[in-house]
C-alpha cells in the first residue's frame, strides 16, 4: 500500500479563527504531501511495501530514518486532520473522562499537563494522550516519532512544529495549544481510537 494524502475532514476555513485557512493550506497541501510523496519514494524497492503504515513506522524505525520521519509524520498527520473539527473542545465523552480522572487526576489537570507537554518539547515534536499498560499516559516526542514505537497506542496527538501555528500565532505556543485542546480537538475520533486501543 502506497501513502496517499488524504482529504481533509471539512473546508479549509472551518477551524477559524483558531487554525486558519492559510495554515491549513500550506500545513496539508504543502507539508503533509511531502511527507506522503517522500515516503513513496523511500518505500520503492523494501520489503516494507504492501504494509501498513502503522507496521512501516514500527519496522523503519531505526533501521531506515529517513522513511521512518516520513512515514511517523504521514501517520501523525493522517490522524492529526481527524483529531480537529470545527467547533471542537468541549465535554471529554464518559468512558474517556473517567479514564482521566483516574489516570491523569481530572480533566483540567490533564489539559494543563497535555498542554505542558507541547510547551516544553523542545524544537519540533508532538504532544500526546496515549495508552500504554493499560493506562492513559501524556507523552511528548521529537520531530516525526510517535507513541507507536515506545509501546503506546495514541489517542490524541497535537503537532508543535512550527508551520503548525507559526502564521496564526507567531511564537505563542501555548496559546496554540490551549486554542487546540479547548477549540478544536474531536472528542468523537478520540473516543474511537480509545476504543480500538483497548479492544
Amino acid at each position: 500500500m502506497t501513502f496517499t494524502l488524504p482529504e481533509l475532514p471539512y473546508a479549509y476555513d472551518a477551524l477559524g479563527p483558531y487554525m486558519s485557512k492559510e495554515t491549513l493550506e500550506f500545513h496539508h497541501d504543502k507539508h503533509h504531501k511531502a511527507y506522503v510523496d517522500t515516503g513513496n519514494k523511500l518505500l520503492e524497492g523494501t520489503d516494507l511495501q504492501g504494509k501498513s503504515v502503522e507496521e512501516i513506522v514500527k519496522a523503519a524505525y531505526n533501521t531506515n530514518q529517513p522513511l521512518f520521519n516520513n512515514a511517523g509524520q504521514h501517520y501523525n498527520h493522517i490522524h492529526f486532520w481527524q483529531w480537529m473539527k470545527p467547533n471542537g473542545g468541549g465535554a471529554i465523552p464518559g468512558a474517556i473522562a473517567k479514564k482521566i480522572d483516574e489516570d491523569l487526576g481530572g480533566a483540567e489537570k490533564f489539559k494543563a499537563d497535555f498542554i505542558q507537554a507541547g510547551v516544553s518539547q523542545f524544537g519540533s515534536g508532538w504532544a500526546w494522550l496515549a495508552v500504554k499498560d493499560g493506562k492513559l499516559a501524556i507523552l511528548k516526542t521529537p520531530n516525526g516519532e510517535n507513541p507507536l514505537v515506545h509501546g503506546a497506542k495514541p489517542i490524541l496527538g497535537v503537532d508543535v512544529w512550527e508551520h503548525s501555528y507559526y502564521i496564526d500565532y507567531r511564537n505563542r505556543r501555548p496559546d496554540y495549544l490551549k486554542a487546540f485542546i479547548e477549540n478544536l480537538v474531536n472528542w468523537e475520533h478520540v473516543e474511537k481510537m480509545y476504543g480500538e486501543a483497548t479492544a
